[in-house]
């Protein structure tokens, strides 16, 4: 039996986290690279909380830069942290884009643009690190959007449940591989300023959630630690929700 304090140590793996830039994404790598992982730290413009990574954590942080919907930037961004020592043995697909928009009038390329981006670019993204991936897997960032669609978000809520069923289709065909692939699907997570940004969405959510508060990116960082980590050693293909409850609930 391993030892409890092992169970959580990722220093034998090399992760590549995407959207590490920003909110949630942040909080993943830095947790990860807590808990020993080596990180290539994934963002397309805004390189600050990487560098504020690099500064904590120092050589276990790799900066890699991409716009993963570009097939090409995501074959350099790889081959450049090959040729770093950088071999993607763990998988967080976290990046991803979101938008307000119905859809009875929304643009064919906008719709398209949004499965673009939150499942093509997952799906390519696995092929290419495939050959190198190892225990720690996939786990890729979903969201309860998958599982109910809100207004406005239905094109979102789409490449999330399809992101969903990826994760599935996955975890089948490379198990015989001993691949592991999970996801993680948060609710509402705080961020810096979205009680003023959306008053009325963020009370509604405290009133209604069991725990009665906003997630924090931590909870969800803690997720992607438990699924990459030997203590999930034999869950694969599984939708762990991160949601204070919230699905919980009946819907009638």
């Amino acid at each position: 039996m391993q030892p409890v304090d092992k169970l959580l140590d990722l220093s034998h793996i090399q992760v590549l986290v995407t959207g590490a830039g920003g909110n949630i994404g942040a909080a993943i790598a830095a947790r990860l690279a807590a808990a020993g992982a080596t990180l290539a730290a994934h963002y397309r413009s805004d390189a600050a909380r990487i560098e504020a990574l690099q500064a904590e954590f120092g050589e276990q942080i790799f900066a890699a830069q991409a716009d993963l919907a570009d097939p090409e930037q995501v074959t350099n961004m790889l081959q450049q942290l090959s040729a770093d020592g950088f071999a993607v043995n763990a998988l967080v697909n976290n990046a991803a884009d979101q938008s307000i928009a119905e859809l009875a009038d929304m643009p064919l390329q906008d719709w398209r643009a949004m499965q673009q981006a939150n499942v093509d670019a997952v799906f390519h993204l696995c092929q290419q690190v495939a050959p190198t991936l190892g225990r720690g897997g996939i786990v890729n960032i979903s969201s309860i959007e998958s599982l109910d669609p809100t207004p406005g978000h239905g094109h979102y809520a789409v490449s999330k449940a399809a992101l969903n069923m990826l994760t599935r289709a996955l975890a089948l065909e490379w198990g015989a591989s001993n691949l592991r692939v999970n996801t993680v699907s948060p609710g509402l997570i705080r961020r810096e300023g979205i009680e003023q940004a959306w008053p009325e969405g963020v009370a509604r959510w405290q009133e209604r959630a069991p725990l009665s508060r906003l997630g924090d990116p931590q909870d969800v960082a803690d997720a992607v630690l438990f699924l990459l980590s030997d203590a999930a050693r034999w869950i694969s293909g599984a939708n762990l929700v991160v949601d204070g409850g919230m699905t919980s609930q009946g819907r009638w």
